[in-house]
Order: structure tokens, then C-alpha cells, then sequence
């Protein structure tokens, strides 16, 4: 992500939205099944383990369709969330300069992240997160959601405009984290090859992203593990969340989805910050933005 202060908010929002829907688009499959590996079993039809095989399953039971169940909520949600994420990061950040040498420390990099990753949360995380994952968990069964906007119509009807934010402490939890990982790694690592003269470009932009998903991952997986419980079809409060996990699958449980949360954060880390800089590059110049050598 751009360090360039003349950067203006609304390149941010933009950038960080296009980047949001493409990789959101991109990945989705990885998170169908993620999610569908960290609800609970139905009786007589446990989840493979595997959520490969969970993939493959789906996509020859009920086709390619249904692998993309939630998509359009998540990738709204993404085009918000990204562009959110981006403008709050590089608006938070210069408030955590150091005042003296305007620069940013790593652990400063991380607070300014987790900063705009719970900024992320309220605003926009939250309610499409809650809804992707009411729509996955009621495909398996019950099938009540005739669409997204049926969906948020049930939710609202059932629990009030509360039943949005089912899973807010662990969804906060995991984007403050998520966000203070993925943007404070990718920006650490950035800063860190600006300073030897290494070339920004397509690669190293893409493997810097790649890598600041596989810390994100591997960091914050129980926070997600114990939001998708939260956020199933019917709900579940994050005590029960918790007791649930531990009940099905022991503490391991907590890192339930990672192989296939892995695979996703890996390409999309990649994806996200690649785009971010491309949309960017296009877009500054448009807004009156002089390209920096």
C-alpha cells in the first residue's frame, strides 16, 4: 500500500474497492469452503475434513453455482470493507508518525492497523460477514434465504437490526488483528526493501501481500473460527460459539479452515495489495496526483 501522503482519500476508497471486489470475486470459492468446514455437522452428513474435498463435494452435488453462495454479499462487503480499510489506514497511520522523524515503527504499523481493522468491523465487516455466513450455513439445509435481500429482510424480522452484528466481538477481533498483521506486514516489508533500493513491481507487491496473509492466517484464525459460529443461519452468542467448538473438536478446533483459509490469504493477500497499487498508479493521476519515481 502507498505511503505517498499526497495520496488523496477518495484514490484510497476507490483503489482499495477495486481491489476488494476482484480479490473477493477471485477467492470466494476458498471461503465457501472454509466456512462450511467451521460450522457445525449436520447429523449424518459430517464435513470432510478436508476442505479441498469439501469443494470438490459441493461442486458435484450441487454445481459451480453453489460454490459461489453469499458471493455478491461478500463482495459487496469486500468493495466496503477494502476501500474503508485503505482510507482509514492511511488516514490513522499519520497520526502515528513518529512526530519527530514522521516515520512509522513496525509495532506503529501494527496499532494503525488494528486501529482501522476494528474502524473496518463496525462499519462494514460485521453485517456482510453475518449474512455470507447465514446464507452458506442455510444452503446445507434448511434453504430459507431465497436471496441475499431475504435474507437481511429474515434477520432483521427474527433478531432486530442486533441480529446484523451477531459475531461483532469476534469479528473485531479477527479484523483488528487481520488488519494489524496483513497491513503492518505488508508495509514493514515494504519499507523494508525501499530502503535497499529493491524495485516495487507486480512480483514483489504480490509476494509481499502473499506473505502478509499467511501471518494474517495463521494469527487469527480462532477469532474467525469463533465468528462463523456466531454468525451460523440461526446465530449463537460467542460463549456458545466457544463452548461449541471446544465441545465438537477440542482447542484444535480453533484452527478449523486454516489449510483452505491459508490457500485464500495467500492469493489474495497477493491480489489485494497488487491491485491496490495498479488501481492506484491509474487513478492518482486523475486526481491531480504527480507519480514518484
Amino acid at each position: 500500500m502507498s505511503h505517498d501522503p499526497s495520496t488523496p482519500a477518495i484514490v484510497s476508497i476507490l483503489a482499495g474497492g477495486i481491489a476488494g471486489a476482484i480479490e473477493g470475486f477471485s477467492t470466494y470459492p476458498f471461503e465457501f469452503a472454509k466456512t462450511r468446514v467451521q460450522l457445525r455437522e449436520q447429523k449424518g452428513q459430517p464435513t470432510p475434513r478436508n476442505p479441498f474435498r469439501v469443494v470438490a463435494q459441493v461442486y458435484t452435488q450441487e454445481g459451480l453455482a453453489a460454490l459461489y453462495k453469499g458471493c455478491s454479499t461478500l463482495v459487496i462487503g469486500s468493495v466496503a470493507k477494502d476501500g474503508i480499510r485503505f482510507v482509514s489506514f492511511d488516514t490513522i497511520k499519520n497520526q502515528f508518525k513518529d512526530p519527530e522523524t514522521g516515520t512509522l515503527t513496525p509495532l506503529r504499523n501494527l496499532g494503525a492497523g488494528m486501529c482501522s481493522g476494528v474502524v473496518a468491523s463496525i462499519t462494514a465487516v460485521t453485517p456482510t460477514e453475518r449474512i455470507k455466513t447465514a446464507l452458506i450455513d442455510d444452503a446445507r439445509n434448511e434453504r430459507r434465504f431465497r436471496s441475499m435481500t431475504h435474507c437481511i429482510k429474515t434477520i432483521l424480522r427474527e433478531d432486530g437490526f442486533i441480529g446484523l452484528y451477531r459475531g461483532f466481538v469476534g469479528t473485531t477481533l479477527k479484523q483488528a488483528g487481520a488488519t494489524a498483521f496483513r497491513m503492518g506486514t505488508y508495509n514493514i516489508l515494504k519499507d523494508y526493501e525501499q530502503k535497499r533500493n529493491i524495485k516495487q513491481s507486480t512480483l514483489t507487491n504480490f509476494g509481499n501481500g502473499s506473505v502478509a496473509g499467511i501471518v494474517t492466517t495463521l494469527a487469527t484464525q480462532p477469532f474467525d473460527t469463533i465468528k462463523t459460529r456466531c454468525q451460523s443461519s440461526r446465530g449463537a452468542s460467542t460463549i456458545e460459539a466457544f463452548q461449541s467448538i471446544v465441545a465438537d473438536y477440542g482447542i484444535g478446533g480453533f484452527w478449523k479452515g486454516t489449510t483452505m483459509r491459508l490457500g485464500r490469504t495467500v492469493f489474495s493477500g497477493g491480489i489485494l495489495f497488487t491491485t491496490y497499487e495498479w488501481a492506484a498508479a491509474i487513478l492518482n493521476p486523475l486526481f491531480g496526483v504527480k507519480a514518484h519515481n
